[in-house]
Parts: C-alpha cells; sequence; structure tokens
C-alpha cells in the first residue's frame, strides 16, 4: 500500500481541489477503508460556496462505500478484504448523546479537546467525515468507532445500489419519519433533489396515501412519480398552497417535508399544514428564518416543527439495505452521472450548477 493518497480537498471558498494526503494510520477502534464508490452532496456545495465553514485542507465527502482495508485491534466481527459502508453520521454509542436517544448530536470525542461540554453534546457533531474529520472523497477513508458505524453489504447489492444509504436514503427516510405519518395521511414534499425523492419514497413506505411531491422541475418530478407521489405539483404552473388546499378539501395537509432549505420552502410547507399538522426540515439553512404567523395562528395551532440531522450506524445501515435488498426501492436510478475521482473539479462543476439532467454522481477512485 503507497504511503500517499489522492483526496479532494477544501482549499478556500469556491475551491475544491484533488490533493496527495498520508494515507490515514489508525487506532484500536477504527477502520481503515479503501473507497471504491463515493458521491457529492449539496451539503459538500455548502462548503464549496463558503456557506458551511470547514477547516482548509479537510478531505470533503461523507458517502462511502468499499471495502475493509485494516482493522483496528479492537474492533470485532469483520474482515479485511470485507465490502462495507459507513453511516455519514459516526457517533460513539458510548457516549451520553447516543444513550440519550440523539447520537446524531454526539461530539463525545471533542471533549478532550476542549470543544464541547462534559457530557459530549454538540449540534451536527455526529457527521464527521468531511466536517470535523477527513472524508470519503479519497482513495481511502478512516472509520471511527468501527464497530458500531461498519455495515456489511449484503450479497449481490452493487455499489450503486447501495450508495445513497449512508446520507441521502438515511436523511429522506428521517424526514418522513419526523413527520409523525400515520396510514392515510396526506403529505407534502417541498423539493425533489435527492433527498426530496427519498423523503417522497419513505412517505409512501411509512402508509402515506396521498404523497404530493413539488418541485419546479418536471424531469425530478417525473422521478418522483416512480418513487411514489401520487401527485405532483411544479411551482412555475399552479398555486401549491391552493391545489392543497383544493386536494384536502380545505383542511390542509396531515404533514408536509421541506427537503431544500430555503425561507419561500419553508414558509411554504408551514402554509399547507392543518391544524396539528407536522413540518418536518431537513433543509440546510443559510440564514434566518421567519415563520409565518398567520399559518402559525399565533403559537395556538397545535403544530409540530421537527429538524433532523440523518441516523448512523451499522444497525440504520442494516436497515436501508434491507429495503434495497427486498426491491421495495430502486435508489440507483438515482445515478445518473459517473466520474473518476482524479475528474472530481469537473464532478463538482457539473453537480453544483446542476447541469445535464444531474441527481448523483458516483464517483470511482479507480
Amino acid at each position: 500500500m503507497n504511503a500517499m493518497m489522492k483526496a479532494a480537498v477544501f482549499v478556500e471558498k469556491g475551491r475544491i481541489e484533488l490533493a496527495d494526503k498520508p494515507i490515514p494510520d489508525i487506532g484500536p477502534n477504527d477502520a481503515l477503508m479503501r473507497i471504491t464508490t463515493t458521491t457529492i452532496c449539496g451539503t459538500d456545495v455548502h462548503i464549496l460556496k463558503g456557506e458551511y465553514p470547514v477547516a482548509k485542507g479537510l478531505t470533503v465527502g461523507h458517502e462511502p462505500v468499499g471495502v475493509i482495508e485494516k482493522l483496528g485491534s479492537a474492533v470485532q466481527g469483520y474482515t479485511e478484504g470485507q465490502r462495507v459502508i459507513a453511516g455519514a453520521i459516526c457517533p460513539n454509542f458510548n457516549s451520553y448523546a447516543a444513550q440519550d436517544g440523539v447520537p446524531s448530536q454526539d461530539g463525545s470525542y471533542l471533549v478532550a479537546r476542549g470543544l464541547c461540554g462534559c457530557h459530549g453534546y454538540k449540534a451536527t457533531a455526529g457527521w464527521r467525515f468531511g466536517n470535523l474529520i477527513d472524508g470519503a472523497q479519497a482513495e481511502y477513508v478512516l472509520v471511527p468507532d468501527a464497530q458500531a458505524n461498519l455495515a456489511p453489504i449484503p450479497d449481490g447489492l452493487t455499489d450503486e445500489q447501495v450508495l445513497m444509504c449512508p446520507d441521502i436514503m438515511s436523511t429522506g427516510f428521517k424526514g418522513a419519519e419526523n413527520a409523525a405519518i400515520k396510514i392515510g395521511d396526506t403529505v407534502v414534499v417541498f423539493a425533489q433533489g435527492p433527498i426530496g425523492l427519498c423523503a417522497t419514497a419513505g412517505a409512501r413506505l411509512l402508509g402515506a396515501t396521498t404523497v404530493i411531491a413539488v418541485d419546479g422541475n418536471d424531469h425530478r418530478l417525473g422521478i418522483a412519480k416512480k418513487m411514489g407521489a401520487d401527485v405532483t405539483l411544479n411551482f412555475h404552473n399552479v398555486d401549491v398552497i391552493d391545489e392543497v388546499m383544493k386536494l384536502t378539501g380545505g383542511k390542509g395537509a396531515d404533514s408536509s417535508i421541506e427537503a431544500l432549505g430555503t425561507q419561500a420552502t419553508f414558509a411554504q410547507a408551514m402554509k399547507v399544514l392543518k391544524p396539528g399538522g407536522t413540518l418536518s426540515s431537513l433543509g440546510v439553512y443559510s440564514e434566518d428564518l421567519t415563520i409565518p404567523l398567520a399559518q402559525f395562528a399565533a403559537g395556538l395551532g397545535d403544530h409540530t416543527i421537527r429538524t433532523a440531522l440523518c441516523p448512523g450506524g451499522k444497525e440504520r445501515m442494516r436497515r436501508l439495505m434491507n429495503v434495497i435488498a427486498a426491491s421495495r426501492l430502486d435508489l440507483g436510478v438515482m445515478v445518473t452521472h459517473h466520474y473518476k475521482l482524479d475528474d472530481i473539479v469537473a464532478a463538482y462543476d457539473l453537480f453544483a450548477h446542476q447541469r445535464d439532467g444531474v441527481l448523483k454522481v458516483a464517483i470511482k477512485p479507480r
């Protein structure tokens, strides 16, 4: 194994470039994964644009699919050469936050460095890859707390089939889970990018019988139909609020899911809700939000607003891969483009500018 590897690193606002970096050394609780496929996320674009701060020189990316190259001495139940994924969120499940039911907010590993309170709660700290440690857009990645975070890939599944599990599928499904969906519900999903499409699929799987997908792109709305949407609304052509009220007889939706991260989509997700409805927010916001007062009923409407960072861990990944293996959902269709790691800059340019019908880009080091 060479001492150096190729990795996509954050240089400065507007620049993510390929560089040579040392292959990581691992500790007893870690694993070294050789990446076979990874991808670019909308959050990576926020990093590229300087809207989400990370350290200069950090390897970006948080969606690893690969093979175990080396195991730490304390990691049991895995073998070198085994095909695995790891969630974008890599908690230490011994932590206070994890045992309190919020492992995605686990910053226990930061306590010793004085970067976190004594009990290890820190917002978004469970997201380590490409945020607080080197990430997956590289030839190799170190997986921390590997015993809890490595998930074996079932036989017969391709890299592309499981590529959405570490983040996009887990996040979209969490949005549906947070929406408190009951059998027979009407759910409106705002934005049909990769996460919104997974939220649409998740809403259908959880029992919603009227899933309304909203977007301004007819191609994405067509894919939303394949993912389980019953109704699609192009906001360029119709008044979305009026249409939802017509479809629900004036009651409003039982739940809404916001999957873009803008003031406009958040406000619309609030406006379509019935009294007592739930707004599930998945967007990454880059400015303050304002809640529309009338639809919020001055705070008296019994509404629930829930935010989320996608769950991680091997059990979450196992369940998501079970959905794929059981043919309940085919997310391989979302991989629209393929690039070599050597061409990562071109892949970012395509994805950031949303050209050529791109949904997800598969990045392969070799």
